[in-house]
């Protein structure tokens, strides 16, 4: 099977089970670093996910690895029901794990970082493509390992990149890490032009991703919006942004509008639709 016959429009990052572990281990290399040298004030930061620390961020990324390297339970249900903040049972979830480390320590949540972290790779690097083509659960509906290992690098880099923002400490922002997280919101931007910002039926969009990454996306919208190797014409409108902010806005750290406001973002072409199509960016928080 080719790269060029099965890699959707849009994607580069490679998938491979060998890729997909070093991926995740150069993000968990990354956060256990940031760890090993925060001060005891910028552990209790806060971050832009609402109601959680960095030290929340953390042990969020140990928890679920925790589950998912098998043969230890989630911690008790929430006391009092979920915040306000909480909308659905992964998110319950998540929360569970995050309260259960508020009462651990950071020295504790580091050292369990560095052991889930380790364990998890060992377990992943004794799996071959066939194991990683299996059916699973993943956040996103029953697909395959592979497709859950893809939104894991996503998840562990964003989280990581949450951790960084906070801290002011910026970094890992390319590479094939961020390429990875990088293709998790390419996979979504059909749905995020064509549904939930409703660009009309016949507009053309192009995504100009500058560095650290770069990056030029297109989609067009026919009966069903999607992404598509090239266009015939120039776009409708064109979404010009740093990777960094693109990012940002796509997982829901910060609102279109500000970074159009503060020059972050440019539009170009037809502004109307590329202002509605930016402010309809995020799929996540």
């Amino acid at each position: 099977m080719s790269k060029a016959e099965h890699t959707p429009a849009g994607i580069v990052a490679d998938s491979s089970a060998g890729a997909l572990c070093e991926q995740l281990a150069a993000t968990w290399r990354e956060l256990i670093t940031l760890c090993a040298t925060m001060t005891a004030e910028q552990w209790d930061r806060p971050t832009d996910c609402p109601g959680w620390t960095v030290a929340d961020q953390v042990a969020h990324v140990v928890g679920t690895e925790q589950l998912l390297l098998g043969g230890m339970e989630a911690p008790a249900e929430l006391a009092g029901g979920r915040p306000g903040y909480v909308h659905n049972d992964i998110g319950e979830l998540n929360e569970r794990w995050v309260r259960h480390y508020r009462g651990a320590g950071t020295e504790q949540l580091t050292a369990d970082l560095r052991s889930v972290t380790a364990q998890r790779l060992d377990q992943l690097r004794a799996m071959d493509e066939a194991a990683f083509d299996a059916p699973s659960w993943t956040p996103i509906g029953q697909a395959t390992y592979r497709r859950f290992m893809q939104i894991r690098v996503f998840d562990c880099w964003t989280h990581e990149q949450d951790v960084r923002q906070a801290i002011g400490r910026p970094g890992h922002g390319e590479g094939a890490a961020a390429e990875q997280a990088l293709d998790e919101v390419v996979r979504a931007l059909g749905y995020l032009v064509g549904k939930k910002a409703a660009a009309p039926e016949g507009s053309t969009v192009t995504f100009d991703i500058t560095a650290p990454l770069r990056r030029l996306v297109h989609v067009a919208v026919a009966t069903r919006a999607g992404v598509v190797d090239h266009l015939d014409a120039a776009a409708t409108t064109v979404v010009r942004t740093s990777s960094d902010v693109f990012m940002r806005v796509a997982c829901g750290r910060q609102p279109a509008l500000d970074a159009v406001a503060r020059g972050q973002i440019s539009l170009s072409g037809d502004t109307d639709l590329g202002r509605q199509i930016a402010t309809n960016l995020a799929f996540t928080i």
